[in-house]
């Protein structure tokens, strides 16, 4: 979007916020679902500002106007919206609250959704403006919707069953599993705001947004193991209509249209009701509240339990990790023999050539999200999307970085890996292996039972701080069963987190370093959380680790061995050798002698 386009529709906004006797207005990236991904009409802060992240925020004033991302989208951010129209400001560092402090004046009404904010969202904006005299106002409809012309049609696709054999546990059984949690802790229903937790507790996916099988609808789940899902009609085939309609009692499923909701939240008044602190929307507690029922501030009843993976879904994601392995490799090597040979493809060629490799595995259902194909500068960028505009040789840079996954019946798979496609300096090797060693550390850590993410964090960072260096994301993502591959509530973060890390959650590791205008470096590889076995002698808590699933080779050509220690060498060793083991068998000749070149010991490969 050029800047003509921008502003002009920033200044049909401002008009339209004139006309609704407001003096600004809160545009943030979620929609009612408040998922990463949304679809095609509910993009309003990329039809406003151009922004096309998957965080941020925008702010519109008479005269003025902020985008707030976070660290991973402060250079694209820079490239995509006009510096003229928007200031561009860090999330963390520099807040919406801490901006309209600055901008607000007394008197002055800053209009929201109370549909796209939670209240937690709202707190420091609603505190700031309260002491300067201002204050937030609820708008409905949407400002944007009003002004949004040719606004696409909401997702009409159809959900569908997901098999047993893949879910490990039946729905009966997790619905009554989630009424035994509401009746112990002394509500009677849950509101469930987020489809990840209705399609997980109801074994059902979909095809409403892009990279993750999602139904967009809510469901009310009660105490006495009954559930009233409310979701579009034209979702509900026949097949699903059956599969809901099949649960052991007492267990029960009533379907209501999407367009009921507000009507059932209605329903719940002189009950105690469960919303979500982190997703549950202004709206939705409004409604409670004024409706009479109790609302009680918590935990999604679902987050918890959907975390930790069956035995059934574990055994799917290390056969779902073993096929990706098998694309990988093939691209990998392809990619490898096109740059031996003196050809420079696009980036935009190689994130198809990926693509396509993928297309082929069994159980395979599209990407786990955009596959980030970048070359050279263009790795700086956290997550940098390549288009037709955008694309520049593999061969721009030393450095050429690729994060895929992919979306499987019976897991969901995200790998990183950064390799040569050029000349690399010692700089090159260093920041490499400082990651490699972040890596490894978090890899092999092994840690007692209670332990949060945030305590781990800094294994994967301290060899870059030793150089003064750090990276501006977080460590590691929870990653779904054929479901969201950014999934709460489990994380490896700076962010405190009061979530501990538990036996069958999904977690990535991934440490990088970019260097603004030149290069990035990311080794991203998705692991369990395992009890370790046997137990140390002396153990006084139970003692955990983590289980690598993600069996893709690193590029040795970038390891510096001078700062490896030996039990560093011996895991990459290990790592390697399993790599050829479980996946040579399943490769064409040509593939299997690059992986075997590829997995040598690293006493055999050249010295960095």
């Amino acid at each position: 979007m050029n800047r003509e386009q921008q502003a002009s529709r920033l200044a049909r906004l401002r008009e339209t916020l004139l006309n609704q006797g407001v003096d600004g207005f809160l545009v943030p990236r979620p929609d009612e679902y408040q998922g990463e991904y949304v679809p095609p009409s509910s993009e309003r802060l990329a039809w406003l500002t151009g922004f096309t992240g998957s965080a941020g925020i925008a702010v519109v004033l008479p005269d003025q106007a902020g985008l707030f991302v976070d660290g991973r989208y402060t250079i694209q951010a820079r490239e995509e919206t006009d510096g003229g129209l928007y200031r561009h400001c860090h999330l963390t560092d520099f807040p919406p609250s801490k901006w309209l402090e600055s901008h607000i004046r007394p008197g002055q009404v800053i209009g929201f959704d109370p549909w796209l904010h939670t209240a937690g969202s709202l707190e420091k904006i609603r505190s700031v403006l309260e002491r300067v005299g201002a204050r937030l106002a609820p708008l409905v409809p949407n400002p944007v919707d009003v002004v949004w012309d040719d606004r696409p049609a909401l997702p009409e696709a159809p959900a569908v069953p997901h098999p047993l054999k893949y879910a490990g546990v039946s729905a009966s059984e997790k619905i009554l599993q989630i009424a035994g949690l509401l009746s112990a802790s002394g509500v009677h229903a849950a509101v469930l705001g987020v489809p990840e937790s209705v399609c997980w507790l109801l074994n059902i996916r979909g095809s409403d947004v892009p990279c993750t099988p999602l139904v967009l609808c809510y469901a009310l789940v009660h105490a006495n193991a009954t559930m009233d899902l409310y979701i579009d009609p034209v979702k509900v085939t026949a097949e699903v209509r059956d599969h809901l309609a099949d649960m052991a009692s007492p267990v029960s499923v009533r379907l209501h249209d999407r367009a009921l909701f507000v009507d059932g939240l209605r329903g719940l008044s002189g009950k105690k009701v469960r919303v979500d602190r982190q997703t549950g929307t202004v709206a939705i507690t409004d409604i409670l509240s004024s409706s009479g029922a109790v609302v009680c501030v918590g935990d999604d009843p679902c987050a918890l339990p959907r975390a930790c993976k069956n035995s059934i879904e574990l055994r799917g994601a290390r056969a779902a990790h073993h096929r990706d392995a098998i694309a990988m490799v093939r691209f990998l090597g392809w990619l490898d023999r096109t740059l031996q040979a003196g050809e420079a493809p696009g980036e935009y060629q190689v994130a198809e050539m990926l693509q396509g490799f993928r297309r082929d595995l069994e159980h395979f259902r599209g990407p786990s999200f955009e596959t980030i194909s970048a070359a050279g500068h263009h790795g700086a960028i956290c997550h940098y999307r390549v288009s037709r505009e955008s694309d520049v040789p593999v061969t721009s840079g030393p450095l050429y970085l690729v994060d895929s996954g992919g979306q499987f019946l019976d897991g969901t798979t995200d790998v990183t890996r950064t390799v040569v496609s050029g000349v690399v300096e010692p700089e090159h090797l260093r920041r490499y292996t400082q990651v490699l060693k972040g890596h490894i550390a978090l890899a092999t850590v092994r840690f007692p039972e209670g332990t949060t993410g945030s305590q781990l964090d800094v294994l994967a960072r301290r060899f870059l701080w030793d150089d003064g260096l750090d990276y501006d994301h977080g460590t590691g993502h929870g990653v779904g069963s054929y479901l969201s591959v950014h999934e709460g509530p489990q994380r490896i973060s700076k962010l405190p987190a009061s979530v501990p890390l538990c036996p069958g959650m999904i977690l990535s590791n991934e440490p990088g370093y970019y260097k603004d205008g030149a290069y990035g470096i990311r080794i991203e590889m998705l692991q369990v959380v395992v009890e370790l076995f046997p137990q140390p002698p002396d153990a006084i808590r139970t003692m955990l680790g983590f289980e690598t699933l993600t069996l893709v080779p690193l590029d040795h050509r970038l390891i510096d061995h001078s700062l490896l220690t030996d039990d560093e060498r011996a895991w990459i060793d290990a790592y390697h050798h399993r790599i050829f083991r479980d996946v040579s068998a399943f490769l064409k000749e040509e593939d299997r002698v690059w992986l075997g070149q590829m997995t040598r010991p690293l006493r055999d490969s050249c010295q960095g």
